[in-house]
């Protein structure tokens, strides 16, 4: 049951929740669709074995570099090299320089 001082939930902000969804899912859905018919309508000579060699290490080399990047990015994060960067955290400033 609801306790007495519980917040209700409010109808415009479910409704506005599910229409964002909605929209989110109709751009998703029109874009792959964008993207298949794209891909399918490109008529040419078959790509040879070398250039899916070629496509795969470009596709795994860059998601390494991404991974590897966003791993710093949270180890710098979260241990504290970040605060030292700003120059309103300094104890020891004594103002602008």
């Amino acid at each position: 049951m609801d306790r007495p001082g519980a917040p209700t939930p409010n109808k415009t902000t479910t409704l506005g929740t599910l229409a964002l969804v909605v929209a989110l899912l109709g751009l998703l859905v029109a874009a792959s669709w964008f993207a298949v018919r794209s891909w399918t309508a490109i008529e040419g000579p078959p790509m040879p074995e070398v250039g899916y060699v070629a496509m795969t290490i470009g596709v795994v080399f860059s998601l390494l570099i991404g991974v590897a990047l966003m791993t710093l990015l949270f180890y710098s994060s979260r241990h504290g090299y970040d605060e030292r960067a700003a120059p309103h955290n300094r104890e020891d400033d004594s103002g602008p320089h």
